[in-house]
């Protein structure tokens, strides 16, 4: 499946390009080729939705409406079901949190994403600790719910950390038995597995676009609708309203109820195509893909000295393209650096937005992290199976520094490009903010 930059060509500090090695796909990914074309379809028609009576105002709602039931469809979501347009997941799950019933808590394990996380301290919540296996930490979650009922249990579809899978349909049946919805953040599983809510039974679900092949700005909150309806509305303004007065508001339903202001249809229409190419993928040819790419990664980097690949559980039964390790000696930043600027391979580094995750493995000074997707080829791999093989034999060949809190080469001879340069300095005085 084509993605837009499959052929970049970046720079190295030893001089001269290569094609870039994108294994970042955990943290954003490419566009498709399909989501850019239709893009340029619709970006003539853009106008306002929902009230403008010109004929592109018109294309444009029906733009917005068609990419609602598109992203609706590819979840499987119920009859009844609301799709609420946000920015991202972090978006989504805020809200949701502005619609928690005040009669029972939150419940979530201590391996999310901070999206999943820190939204629920901000009401009543409580955590329960990941275990060695996934067995026992799913019996950890029934006896915490038996002991206490909660509103509501949130959880990962897939670790951004180590790509582990939970059974959704087992945390599912854990948290209805005790009277408690389920709301998944998906951010990582939904560019990955197929999602299914009605045979599922997930009351919500979350995730962005940017990481399912639409980096325009639009991500999704799909579930039941009444918490939605009787929620506080997320952005008081324009479009969330049926009547206003100056001593009162009467609210709209959701979806409108939270999408106050203009609404991002090009984001919409972006996260629309691209859930429709993915849906038209033959059953599991995404998976079969991810999965070969997976463990000749996995397998090529264990067979180096001092080089970990870490996980959650002993027993997981499946994962997703995400593999997080760490070289015996060599920071991880200084790992993700040397494989920038001197391999042309793209990897995250640090603690991805994890803390207390990376902390109970161990790993208090970060990770690196390679992931892959559909436009990733078994050459990406390769490669950086290799790099980290180079680095391990014979050093880095550049010298590095840390700058503004991350190692970069020094110097550094890549150039950006012409459009890309001349940051301002707004905004830039340091803050000392207050403990929380």
């Amino acid at each position: 499946m084509p993605v837009v930059g499959a052929e970049l060509q970046v720079p190295v500090v030893t001089g001269g390009t290569v094609r870039y090695a994108n294994l970042d796909y955990a943290a954003s990914a490419p566009a498709l080729e399909s989501v850019e074309a239709h893009l340029a379809e619709v970006l003539p028609y853009y106008a306002s939705v929902h009230r403008g009576a010109g004929y592109a105002s018109q294309v444009s709602t029906a733009v917005l409406e068609r990419a609602r039931a598109t992203v609706g469809r590819f979840v499987g979501a119920r009859q009844g079901d609301v799709v609420v347009f946000t920015r991202n997941t972090t978006d989504a799950l805020n809200l949701l949190a502005g619609c928690l019933p005040t009669w029972g808590d939150v419940v979530f394990l201590d391996a999310e994403h901070h999206a999943n996380l820190l939204p629920w301290q901000r009401t009543a919540h409580r955590y329960v600790p990941v275990r060695a296996s996934l067995e026992s930490t799913l019996a950890s979650l029934e006896s915490a719910l038996r002991e206490q009922p909660a509103a509501l249990v949130a959880i990962t579809g897939a670790s951004n950390v180590t790509g582990e899978e939970l059974p959704i349909d087992r945390v599912v049946a854990i948290a209805h038995r005790h009277g408690a919805r389920v709301v998944v953040d998906a951010a990582q599983l939904a560019p990955h597995r197929r999602i299914d809510l009605d045979a599922t039974g997930v009351d919500y679900l979350a995730f962005s676009g940017h990481k399912l092949y639409a980096p325009y700005g639009t991500g999704v909150l799909v579930g039941r609708r009444d918490w939605l309806d009787r929620g506080t509305p997320y952005l008081a303004g324009g479009g969330a309203v049926r009547n206003v007065t100056l001593e009162r508001t009467d609210w709209a339903c959701a979806p409108q109820r939270h999408e106050g202001g203009t609404p991002n249809v090009l984001g919409a229409a972006a996260l629309a195509a691209a859930c429709d190419a993915l849906a038209a993928l033959p059953e599991a040819a995404l998976e079969v893909h991810e999965a070969a790419l997976r463990e000749r990664l996995v397998h090529g980097l264990t067979e180096l000295a001092g080089v970990q690949v870490h996980r959650i559980f002993d027993d997981a039964p499946s994962s997703i393209g995400v593999v997080t390790f760490t070289v015996d000696g060599y920071d991880p930043g200084l790992v993700a650096a040397y494989l920038s600027a001197e391999h042309g391979i793209g990897v995250r580094d640090g603690k991805f937005c994890a803390h207390p995750l990376l902390a109970r493995l161990g790993l208090d000074d970060g990770a690196v992290r390679a992931s892959v997707g559909v436009g990733s080829r078994t050459e990406d791999v390769d490669r950086l199976v290799a790099a980290v093989a180079t680095l391990i034999d014979a050093g880095p060949s550049w010298a590095y520094a840390n700058v503004d809190g991350r190692l970069q080469p020094s110097p550094d001879p890549r150039p950006l490009p012409a459009w890309a340069t001349g940051a301002g300095t707004v905004g830039a005085a340091p803050c000392t903010p207050e403990p929380s």
